[in-house]
């Protein structure tokens, strides 16, 4: 069987799917019916509108409104704008922090190596849910301080992983060539050592974008994550947690299955990154 040229490699049904998930984030004011935060577009008297009823702004709740009257759908749309900016961000700054703490611990080595290893272990040990507590609590509350939570959550795992990597490649012979011209050290390290060590870096990056969206769909979901008006799913999964015993599904039903797809695409994206980065776990 011949293989897959490169460019059809990412024509996968995950990576369409996610593709059409940041399409909606990114063209939320544009395609959602409402804007469900502006109270000027919010009719209260719609509140607890089940699926499919004709609203009076001339459009129907396809999914419904929530106790509040704002649309579903709607409310799906501008959620996913937040989830996916937290994520993505923090993951790209944690994955930057990490692999520049990796290496640099593989490259310099002895009390460096030790140092930035036992912060590693330390944060490592602790629950990643107990981590990001103590953060948010201490950084206060907003979309810039949640995702510096996140980057102090996640940085460590990049850092392990890649100086695992990164330790094998500084025994190699171009890396002692490189070593013995007059170079500065952070021109080896990002020149030369970084780029050979940065494949499971680019494996675990969709992991822990998905990562970062549950976690903050947690926090948000605690009431400890993004403002009231700044939403993202799990804040819109919190808003109908409380009528779920009175039979309106619908609120947290449809964002939960929003979050739950986003997730679960993310992984998948994961697991062809992976198949792409990784040799190994390509068929032979």
């Amino acid at each position: 069987m011949l293989e897959r040229t490169p460019y059809r490699q990412f024509l996968t049904v995950p990576n369409i799917v996610l593709a059409c998930y940041v399409a909606v984030a990114v063209a939320a004011p544009l395609i959602a019916p409402q804007n469900p935060y502006d109270p000027l577009q919010v009719y209260g008297w719609e509140a607890s509108s089940p699926p499919g009823t004709a609203g009076s702004g001339g459009f129907t709740y396809l999914l419904g409104t929530d106790g509040l009257g704002r649309d579903i759908a709607s409310s799906i749309m501008y959620g996913l704008r937040i989830s996916l900016l937290v994520s993505i961000v923090s993951a790209l700054a944690a994955a930057f922090i990490g692999l520049t703490a990796g290496v640099s611990a593989a490259y310099f080595g002895r009390w460096i190596d030790a140092t930035i290893m036992r912060v590693v272990d330390l944060q490592l040990s602790l629950p990643t849910m107990l981590v990001a507590l103590i953060a948010i609590v201490t950084l206060g509350a907003g979309v810039d301080r949640i995702i510096l939570a996140l980057i102090i959550v996640q940085w460590a795992t990049y850092a392990r992983v890649v100086r695992s990597v990164a330790l094998s490649e500084t025994g190699k012979s171009y890396i002692d060539a490189v070593r013995t011209m007059p170079l500065p050290r952070a021109r080896i390290i990002f020149r030369h050592l970084l780029p050979n060590s940065i494949a499971p870096a680019m494996t675990l990056l969709p992991i822990e974008i998905g990562h970062a969206v549950a976690l903050e769909a947690t926090l948000s979901f605690l009431g400890l994550g993004v403002p009231l008006d700044q939403p993202s799913l799990g804040s819109t999964v919190a808003n109908g947690f409380q009528y779920l015993l009175t039979g309106q599904y619908w609120i947290s039903l449809f964002p939960g299955f929003a979050l739950f797809g986003l997730i679960a695409t993310i992984n998948f994206v994961g697991e062809d990154v992976r198949r792409i980065w990784d040799p190994r776990s390509r068929s032979v």
